[in-house]
């Protein structure tokens, strides 16, 4: 019988030396450990950069992301966690971070691939979907400063998407696989996690449980496109682009919106509209994984 996730092994092969839970466990706590050190770090260098008058408007752009310098900066920082995965890698499974992507020449080509059909799907999407005139999106930046940031923006998105990734479906997703035959356990766990990460009722209010069911269900799709692929390039992508235009196209007012052209006039803690907007945006990622499927046969 055929087993769509067969090339998954690529992936898993790497992880089953050192497959043990307590392991994984071990790697978990080690690269948490890590990051909040690198972030202390940062932040103690730019404390002794910054006049202290500065500081408390600095720390409230970097909180917020109402500022580009704000949304870069908070983009940029997931190369902490990149770092500290790698190191926490090497020293607890002897694994390198490039096992966790798979054939990087396929990866690149699934990703490129995969981001071309979902950009043709998200453009077409917003020609089609009938927009409700009272929540439609209005001009938050110049096309032209929008357009400069452009080059510093998307490494910086490029980075923060790959970090997670690498975290839940390269690591978690492929140490779990080693360990369980249960493609339950290795999709559903890793994109728990995923989900409950988005968990922030400052931000959200009382929608912060949708928020982390849509990003649990995100987390299952990245996670059966890396099965059915074998590299990290396809969940790359989709996260990706979601993200393009969740935080450059058009984000929800007052809300990581500060490199957004276009900004909603709500926010992700107005409870009436946004569970309205909730069926459209699984409907959106439903759709989106059907493209990255078809994008790649698979």
């Amino acid at each position: 019988m055929h087993d769509p996730y067969r090339p998954h092994e690529a992936l898993v092969a790497p992880a089953r030396p050192s497959s043990t839970l307590v392991r994984l466990v071990l790697g978990v706590v080690l690269t948490v450990v890590l990051v909040f050190s690198l972030i202390f770090a940062a932040s103690a260098l730019l404390n002794a950069l910054i006049p202290i008058q500065q500081w408390d408007s600095v720390t409230d752009t970097l909180e917020t992301g109402a500022t580009p310098v704000g949304v870069l900066a908070n983009l940029y920082v997931f190369g902490f966690v990149i770092a500290a995965l790698a190191i926490a890698l090497r020293n607890v499974h002897g694994r390198r971070i490039s096992s966790l992507i798979g054939n990087w020449r396929l990866a690149k080509l699934q990703f490129g691939r995969v981001c071309i059909y979902l950009i043709a799907l998200h453009l077409a999407l917003s020609v089609l979907l009938p927009m409700n005139p009272d929540i439609a999106p209005t001009p938050n930046m110049a096309f032209a400063s929008w357009l400069a940031f452009l080059p510093l923006a998307l490494p910086a998105l490029l980075i923060q998407t790959g970090a997670e990734e690498l975290v839940f479906r390269g690591y978690m997703q492929s140490q779990l696989a080693a360990r369980f035959s249960n493609p339950r356990i290795w999709i559903i766990v890793p994109s728990v996690c995923f989900g409950l990460m988005h968990y922030d009722p400052v931000i959200n209010g009382d929608n912060a449980w949708l928020v982390v069911f849509w990003a649990t269900a995100f987390g299952l799709v990245a996670a059966d496109l890396t099965a059915r692929t074998g590299t990290l390039g396809p969940a790359v992508a989709v996260h990706f682009i979601n993200n393009f235009f969740a935080i450059f196209l058009a984000a929800p007012a007052d809300n990581f919106d500060g490199l957004a052209l276009y900004t909603f006039p709500f926010g992700l803690d107005d409870t009436d509209i946004v569970w309205l907007w909730a069926p459209v945006d699984l409907m959106v990622l439903f759709v989106s994984w059907l493209t990255a499927r078809l994008a790649l046969r698979v």
